[in-house]
């Protein structure tokens, strides 16, 4: 009796331990589809999805997302200020309506605003229509205060799918996303901010930093890391500037047939 019992708690072991590797194999297998790679994005929307500039340039730009944010968006424009250097924002419209002069100055310094969205979606995870809602109504939130639309347009957490790009080709929007990713929303530190960009960087790197956080998030790494970060890129012969410097895009979104055919100045009359 003793050995029946014996192999019928083996039998059982061993078919739990069968169909417990099973659930763990099916998980792995999807824990990570297969996704959309950002590369094919780029080839198969020339010119509406960006991840950098050309390489022949020297040129680079220094972009932030998650703006305005009273926290940290001055002490960012505080520094390049004082380094003499021009920048890209992306701007939140909820944060654009509590915070307006703080857009007002990024306009004010010089540097390009760009489209955050309105809430901070993931845009992968809706429908084109509630993709445009978030668009448009930043668009008429940030339009009112600094008085254009960008052109220019960053989705939250750089995710988008093609037939939203589709959509954005068609409204004149240029979407821009990174090549160099400082990783700052971590809360790293500042030696941390700062390797993580200049071990990346390259001749028409777009670099992604951040001078807005969630509550209770600390980007002062992304702060003491900056100044260093714009020594560097001089040092070694890097310029940074805006993104319509880099990509030779108008900052304010015209969507006339004539800016969406991409056609120079009168050929349409």
């Amino acid at each position: 009796m003793a050995g029946w019992r014996y192999r019928i708690a083996v039998m059982v072991l061993g078919g739990a331990v069968t169909l417990l590797c099973l659930m763990g194999s099916a998980r792995s297998a999807g824990a990570v589809p297969p996704g959309i790679q950002w590369t094919d994005l780029e080839r198969k929307f020339e010119g509406v999805f960006v991840l950098s500039a050309s390489r022949e340039s020297r040129k680079v730009a220094l972009t932030f997302d998650d703006v305005p944010d009273p926290r940290f968006t001055g002490q960012v424009l505080d520094v390049l200020k004082k380094k003499h250097v021009t920048a890209t924002f992306f701007a939140m419209g909820t944060r654009s309506m509590k915070h307006p002069d703080l857009l007002r100055r990024i306009k004010r310094e010089g540097h390009d605003v760009g489209n955050h969205s309105y809430s901070h979606p993931d845009f992968s995870k809706l429908p084109v229509e509630d993709v445009k809602r978030q668009i448009t109504r930043a668009e008429t939130v940030i339009a009112g205060i600094i008085g254009y639309k960008p052109k220019l347009v960053r989705p939250p957490y750089g995710e988008i799918m093609p037939e939203q790009l589709e959509w954005a080709k068609t409204q004149g929007y240029t979407v821009v996303n990174w090549d160099v990713d400082s990783a700052d929303w971590r809360q790293l530190t500042e030696n941390e901010v700062f390797r993580n960009v200049t071990k990346s960087v390259r001749p028409g790197s777009v670099i992604l930093m951040h001078a807005g956080g969630g509550e209770g998030q600390s980007l002062a790494g992304t702060v003491k890391a900056l100044p260093r970060i714009i020594d560097w890129l001089r040092e070694h012969d890097y310029e940074p500037v805006s993104l319509s410097e880099l990509l030779g895009l108008p900052v304010k979104r015209d969507n006339s047939l004539k800016q969406m055919l991409h056609l120079p100045e009168g050929a349409i009359e």
